[in-house]
Parts: structure tokens; C-alpha cells; sequence
């Protein structure tokens, strides 16, 4: 495959992993490694493997039929369309906060800014929301592009030049995880519920496929389709792990805790590169944390409204029947996703932690009813024979569907029974 050839069939698969790397790596993989060492990896590992066939549903799904997720939905029947709304609209505030939270806590501490959090967070909402009006896809697919590459470079670097740190280890401050501690449970949640992403975005995929299909007249096979998908997942997998590494080797034992705080977080992270790599790297590792949280912000913002305008119209009969474009719909549930989330952060604008752990948590507790639903969806008669997995991927899925649930169960029982 010539390399032009392959640098236009990647997108769907880095905007995929511009969502993922972004709150669930900077913040949650950076605190396992901090808090617990290596103790986590297994389940880094074991998180990536079990949500791998429904995210991977996908890009199969779209590229076959050339819609999303969403029309596949609505073939199961309403009953899995109103599901998904409800899913959707209830994570969708905590999850937008989280990500602009954080992406704003860097902005402060990089541009040294000493304004109000919650001023900074409306500033980087407005920006976002004129690049996605005037820019659509194809600013978002150049974007993501140079975002990852700076981010998976400055990472893999800092990585090779930590394990030549000699940390000064405080016996005291050294935390193992306990199976009988709530906190390291409660985290133990938050953590898998966005590692690598939430499942949700399973749908912004299929809606960006479908986009790059549209908008780019680019032609993509299921299999180059597939490819764009893995690199992104396993690059995504591999970065979770790098900051996990990161948070082990330049912060485990030392006795410094990662701060909830937004602006004391991002202080604390662009150091550990810093320690690690030189005072040299500064500009570097600032540029790559800062785009990277940006372009989280910016694939949300962009996904929440264009996943909700097809549910609007499946829902309300006279707009689908309408014959028209319906624009107006993007733009009203991108007004309301910003003012839902400027509030929701208003309410817990001094912790960061909070809002990042109630997003992760959420995502955890819904994960397998996206599951489900995606596995329906590839699996039914209206999907392409010739596209349907194979019997060993629906077997891998199955397994993964009962361990999700047995999972989500376990959080129920621990978290209101026990």
C-alpha cells in the first residue's frame, strides 16, 4: 500500500483515538501509575480486550452499509433507540465537563492565566464551537492527524528517558491497592469505564466513517476501514501505557498526589515529563497535553450533537419525514450541551477529580448495554452477510458481554448492598 494511499484511509480511527486519549489517559492512567505503581496494568490490558469487538462493530458496521450505528439502532426497534437517548443524555453532561475541565486547567496553568476556571471553560466551548461550525470533518480529520503523532512521539520519548530516573522512594507514601479499600475500588470503576474510551463512542466512529465517506469522497474497504480502527485502538492501548508508566516510575512512593484541581493537576503532569526528559521538553510536553485535551474537547463537542440530531429525528416522526437537512438540530443540541455543561461545572467547579471519576463511573455502569446493542446490530439480517463477523468474534464478544455485566453487577452490589 503506497503511503498517500494510507495516510487518506486513516481518520474514523485517530479521531476514535483523539476522544480516547484524553481524560481516561492524562488523568486516570496517570493517577494507577501514581497511586498503585505497575499493580494496574492487568487490568489496563484486560479493559482494552473486553470492549475491543464493540468498538471494532463499528467501523464494520459503517463501512458496510454506509450508515452508523445509529440506523442499526433503529432497525432493532424504538425500544433501542429510546436506550441509547436516555444513555446518552444522561453521561453526556459529565463527560463534555470532564474533558473541558481538564482541557482548562491546562490552559491556566500553561498561559498562566488567573482567571475564573469556569471563564476559561466558556472561552475553550466558543472556540471549539466556531471550528466545528465552519470547519466540520475536514478540519477535524487534519487536526487529529498532527495531535496524535505529536502526543505518541513526545510520550514514547519520555517514557525511554524515565526509566533513568533514580526517585527518592518514601516507604510511608508507598499506596498498594486494596480489594477491601472503597477508594481504590471506587477508582478501580472509574478507571475501566473509560479505558480506553467509553463505549458510547462506538457511535461517534460509525458517524465519523460515515462523514469521511461523504464529505471526503475518499473510498474506504471494509478491510483499510478495519486497519484505520486497529492502529488507533492499539495506539491508543500503548499510550494508556505509557502513562501509566509514567505515573509509576516519576511520582509512585515519592509522596506527591495527584491534585484534583485543575490547574495544580496540569502542573504535575507537565513535570513529570520535565524530570524526566530535561527543563528542555517544557514547550514540548506543554503543546502535546494542551492539543491533546483540545482535541478531546473538540471530538466530544463534535460528536454529541452529531449523534443526537439522527436520534431527534427517529424519535419525532415529522421531522424524518420532512425530507430536509434539519441542520438547525446540530446547532440547538450543541447550545444546549454547552450551557449543560458551563452549569454542571459551575456546581463542581473545585474539584476535578469528582466530575472526571462521576463521567468514568457512569460510562462504567452503561458499557454493557452499548455492548449489546452494537453486537445486535452486526449480527442482524440487515447487516451484509459477506460483513458480518466471523463465529470466533461473536464468541470473543459474548464472553466480553457476560464479563461487562457480571462487572457492572458487581458495582451495584458493592456500591448500594454491600
Amino acid at each position: 500500500m503506497k503511503f498517500k494511499k494510507f495516510f487518506n484511509i486513516l481518520g474514523p480511527g485517530l479521531l476514535y483515538a483523539g476522544a480516547a486519549v484524553g481524560v481516561s489517559h492524562l488523568v486516570q492512567s496517570t493517577r494507577a501509575g501514581a497511586s498503585y505503581g505497575f499493580y494496574l496494568v492487568w487490568i489496563l490490558i484486560i479493559a482494552n480486550i473486553i470492549k475491543y469487538p464493540f468498538f471494532e462493530f463499528a467501523p464494520r458496521y459503517a463501512s458496510a452499509t454506509s450508515k452508523s450505528l445509529i440506523s442499526g439502532y433503529e432497525k432493532l426497534g424504538k425500544w433501542a433507540i429510546i436506550l441509547f437517548s436516555i444513555l446518552t443524555i444522561t453521561t453526556m453532561f459529565a463527560i463534555q465537563a470532564a474533558v473541558t475541565l481538564v482541557t482548562a486547567g491546562l490552559v491556566a496553568y500553561v498561559f498562566d492565566f488567573s482567571v475564573n476556571i469556569i471563564i476559561i471553560c466558556g472561552f475553550i466551548l466558543g472556540i471549539t464551537m466556531v471550528v466545528l461550525i465552519f470547519g466540520k470533518y475536514s478540519i477535524l480529520d487534519t487536526i487529529i492527524k498532527f495531535v496524535i503523532v505529536t502526543l505518541a512521539l513526545s510520550t514514547i520519548v519520555a517514557v525511554c528517558f524515565s526509566f533513568g530516573i533514580n526517585l527518592e522512594i518514601k516507604p510511608d507514601f508507598i499506596t498498594q491497592f486494596s480489594w477491601e479499600r472503597s477508594i481504590d475500588i471506587a477508582f478501580l470503576f472509574a478507571f475501566v469505564g473509560w479505558m480506553p474510551a467509553p463505549l458510547d463512542v462506538s457511535v461517534w466512529h460509525s458517524l465519523w466513517t460515515v462523514a469521511k465517506k461523504k464529505e471526503t469522497k475518499v473510498k474506504v474497504s471494509l478491510k483499510e476501514s478495519l486497519l484505520d480502527f486497529r492502529i488507533g485502538y492499539i495506539g491508543t492501548a500503548f499510550l494508556a501505557l505509557g502513562f501509566l508508566t509514567l505515573g509509576a516510575l516519576v511520582m509512585f512512593g515519592s509522596g506527591e498526589q495527584l491534585s484534583p484541581v485543575g490547574c495544580i493537576f496540569a502542573e504535575q503532569f507537565i513535570n513529570m515529563y520535565t524530570i524526566s526528559l530535561g527543563k528542555w521538553a517544557y514547550l514540548l510536553i506543554a503543546i502535546a497535553a494542551l492539543t491533546t485535551m483540545l482535541s478531546t474537547t473538540l471530538t466530544c463537542l463534535d460528536a454529541y450533537p452529531r449523534v443526537l440530531k439522527p436520534l431527534t429525528e427517529a424519535l419525532i416522526t415529522p421531522l424524518r419525514k420532512s425530507n430536509k437537512n434539519n441542520l438547525w438540530l446540530s446547532w440547538a443540541w450543541l447550545v444546549i450541551l454547552v450551557v449543560g455543561t458551563l452549569l454542571l461545572i459551575g456546581l463542581f467547579t473545585s474539584s476535578m477529580r469528582f466530575m472526571v471519576d462521576l463521567a468514568t463511573t457512569l460510562s462504567f455502569v452503561t458499557a454493557p448495554f452499548f455492548a449489546i446493542m452494537n453486537y445486535k446490530v452486526v449480527t442482524n439480517k440487515h447487516m451484509p452477510k459477506e460483513a458480518r463477523p466471523k463465529k470466533w468474534l461473536r464468541i470473543y464478544a459474548i464472553i466480553c458481554i457476560v464479563i461487562l455485566t457480571a462487572f457492572t453487577l458487581f458495582y451495584i452490589g458493592w456500591k448500594f448492598v454491600f
